[in-house]
């Protein structure tokens, strides 16, 4: 069974962007040596055209080989004119608006987004599936993540969009890796625990 890995940025309060979902302010802590983590450990996360701009559109994938995100999340890569913004991933997009997909490389979803990860978890692959964002699509398959990365950044928001849109319920997850970096900002591995 893969798992679903929500592999999210946010500040120590929990938000993953200010009230209207902008994170722009996070990518300063994308420093060199987070860089290279990024670039060591979870190389498909970094979006195509980054991955180009930064010369390693060759690394192959280590950990997974889906990414699921949201319609706002996507708006993101679309506003640029990129249509694929994960090209070198499957790509799945959670939308209630988009009646067609802009680009062949990408699936959207309308309905019962839960069944199609569930779907996607039940293939034989040897690599997982990264929750991209955002807040909405997180809370919605909440039950669903197997495992949380949250590289939590330096600052304190007050509000914003939280990381998990979605009602009170108390979910428990088991601390793994703890690693630190000097700009900061803090990366944190959870398994849930069943």
């Amino acid at each position: 069974m893969r798992k679903l890995t929500y592999f999210i940025a946010c500040s120590i309060d929990g938000f993953i962007g200010g009230p209207d979902g902008d994170a722009s302010f996070m990518y300063r802590f994308v420093d060199e040596e987070f860089f290279d983590f990024l670039k060591e450990e979870y190389p498909e996360t970094v979006p195509t055209f980054g991955r180009r701009q930064r010369g390693i559109d060759d690394l192959p994938n280590k950990r997974f080989d889906t990414v699921v995100q949201g319609r706002g999340s996507y708006d993101l890569a679309l506003k640029e004119g990129i249509t694929s913004p994960y090209a070198h991933l499957r790509e799945i997009v959670a939308s209630r608006t988009l009646t067609e997909s802009p680009d062949p490389n990408v699936e959207i979803v309308s309905t019962d987004l839960v069944g199609r990860v569930r779907e996607l978890k039940a293939e034989e692959a040897g690599l997982d599936i990264y929750l991209c964002g955002g807040a909405a699509v997180a809370g919605e398959l909440a039950d669903e993540v197997d495992e949380l990365v949250i590289k939590t950044y330096p600052v304190v928001l007050g509000t914003g969009m939280p990381m998990f849109a979605s009602g009170f319920d108390v979910s428990e997850f088991v601390t793994g890796r703890v690693r630190t970096f000097g700009n900061g900002v803090v990366v944190r591995t959870y398994e849930r625990k069943r």
